[in-house]
């Protein structure tokens, strides 16, 4: 396949969702010669699903795929097991092999839904961190200092705090970076949180006589909540979720981050997001319809049009209609009553019967008879149970009670 050169293609891999080029002009020389490049990406396996702020960096890989470089992906089974102290203010858990096989089991899938994996030369950096000798990781060791690592921002405010820093926490830059020396590459891509580790690759292609890479950092994507897009802080989109789960998170995100989501997580011309930005601010579009619009776009990208458009019907049949879902779970029983907490936690609408009487305290639970819906407003309390009754907890989640 031949490379790319498009000028305003060029341009857009270059600006759009990233936050900071190192070395721009060399990268745009080495784009616009027609060389074929070796773009890497390295991931942990820290979890099973991959969330739309991860992807940011996947549709970056896509972008320079679709011009004809290779694309070098690289799974951390073996950093992995050392844990990445970016953004980190304590040490974190290591992950075991266990937890490394469970969460690789859709991690391909996962990234098929954005590359093209026939094309994507992937690797478990294992393959030659295993086989690095103690003398010779002692022997690049030397070519960096305890100062240089400690002085990263995270290890600072911790070293200020009086807080461990683990010794294999200082190892892990130089881990990372001795993947780019292996693969030879040419540009890394990261986060922002990552920038350090990205840097010291560059450290380590030098001592090993290599040409240092360029790096991408893209920028970050705020969590439905506007903090940063975090597992576990539960303010994700995955790219596996439900349509209807997609949609109806996107509509609950804080109105300011509808232009962050468009130019980030979208394929939406910029020319088309500059006139939402424009309509918004002249309230020709409201905020509300902006959500549907992003919301059918990312659906459409990860599941298809017509999903999007089911999705709409659904929430808008629940949120705009106050109607009960059409489809819906359903629980057969022959008992004549159930304790409300005993009822959330055989529906599976509650996870614990701690996390049952928060609900309730909150107003979150409420039963639907016919046209008439009542507020659980007691967690000790005895529900009796009546054929084709609904229990609903919060805005999405209903289970239909069905007598035997």
């Amino acid at each position: 396949m031949a490379i790319n050169t498009d000028p305003q293609k060029i341009k857009e891999v270059l600006e759009r969702g990233i936050e900071q080029v190192i070395n721009k002009n060399n990268l745009l020389k080495k784009l616009k010669s027609g060389k074929k490049l070796r773009i890497k990406l390295g991931v942990d396996p820290t979890g099973p699903k991959i969330h739309i702020g991860r992807a940011i960096q996947l549709w970056k890989l896509r972008a320079f795929q679709d011009l004809g470089h290779q694309i070098v992906f690289i799974v951390g089974d073996f950093t992995g097991k050392i844990g990445d102290a970016s953004d980190k203010q304590s040490i974190r858990k290591p992950l075991t092999d266990k937890d490394i096989k469970k969460n690789l089991k859709d991690y391909k899938k996962q990234i098929g839904k954005i590359l093209d994996m026939k094309k994507v030369e992937f690797h478990y950096n294992s393959e030659w961190s295993k086989k690095l000798k103690l003398q010779d990781f002692l022997s690049i060791a030397m070519n960096f200092t305890a100062q240089q690592m400690i002085q990263r921002r995270n290890f600072k405010e911790r070293w200020d705090n009086s807080k461990p820093i683990g010794l294999h926490e200082l190892s892990y830059p130089i881990l990372q970076g001795y993947d780019s020396v292996m693969i030879k590459a040419d540009v890394e891509i990261g986060g922002y949180d990552q920038l350090f580790n990205l840097k010291t690759g560059r450290d380590m292609q030098r001592i090993f006589r290599q040409k240092p890479q360029d790096i991408m950092v893209s920028k970050m994507l705020y969590g439905l909540d506007n903090r940063k897009m975090s597992t576990s802080w539960g303010n994700v989109i995955n790219i596996l979720d439900s349509a209807e789960n997609m949609y109806g998170k996107i509509m609950s995100m804080k109105d300011e981050l509808i232009l962050h989501y468009f130019e980030l997580t979208t394929q939406l011309p910029l020319n088309k997001i500059a006139d939402i930005k424009k309509d918004l601010k002249t309230k020709k579009l409201n905020p509300k319809d902006a959500k549907t619009m992003l919301a059918k776009e990312i659906i459409g990208i990860y599941h298809n049009k017509k999903a999007g458009d089911i999705a709409e019907k659904k929430f808008n049949r629940i949120f705009k209609e106050k109607k009960i879902p059409l489809k819906i779970p359903y629980f057969k029983t022959s008992e004549k009553s159930f304790s409300i907490l005993d009822l959330l936690l055989i529906t599976k609408l509650s996870s614990s019967k701690k996390e049952g009487k928060r609900l309730i305290e909150q107003g979150g639970v409420s039963i639907k008879m016919k046209d008439q819906e009542s507020k659980i407003k007691n967690w000790p309390e005895n529900i009796k149970i009546e054929d084709g009754m609904v229990l609903q907890v919060g805005k999405r989640k209903f289970v239909k009670i069905i007598i035997k």
